[in-house]
């Protein structure tokens, strides 16, 4: 139906299809290092776009979000599963968790099982660091159609 491109880290794309229309957000988060007015610019533009949605959309936010969670989901039931990559979560998947509670969004990657090795979405380059950085959230109807 549309697309859009919001910055350099954000474009848009509305879809119909037979049920209900679909809105895709693509992102590039900041890295981990980035300075923090950076990482909340980002998150202040994701939400404008988020704002912008029609609540009957299926939304799919989706893309490389520079964030690790971890497969301990106590507290982000509603948020997250289990079966995201073994690491360690970092500040920035805590502000990705953060940004999905407040917005009714639930992170796809984590909540299927899969082998180790498909999980993960980057190496580094001496081959020991591996991490699960890349992440689907998805909402319908502005509520989450998922239980824990």
């Amino acid at each position: 139906m549309e697309w859009k491109p919001i910055s350099a880290r954000i474009i848009t794309a509305r879809f119909s299809s037979k049920w209900r229309n679909v809105t895709v957000i693509h992102c590039y988060a900041p890295i981990y290092s980035s300075e923090e007015e950076i990482k909340e610019e980002f998150y202040e533009e994701l939400q404008a776009v988020l704002d912008k949605v029609s609540n009957r959309d299926i939304v799919i936010m989706m893309g490389d979000m520079n964030r690790k969670v971890d497969c301990d989901n106590t507290g982000l039931e509603r948020v997250m599963g289990q079966q995201g990559a073994k690491c360690k979560m970092n500040e920035n998947g805590e502000l990705l968790t953060d940004y999905c509670a407040a917005n009714e969004l639930v992170i796809g990657s984590t909540l299927f099982p899969h082998k180790e090795c498909h999980k993960v979405t980057w190496v580094s380059p001496d081959r020991k660091t591996q991490n699960q950085i890349d992440h689907i959230a998805i909402a319908i109807d502005g509520k989450v159609h998922y239980k824990m």
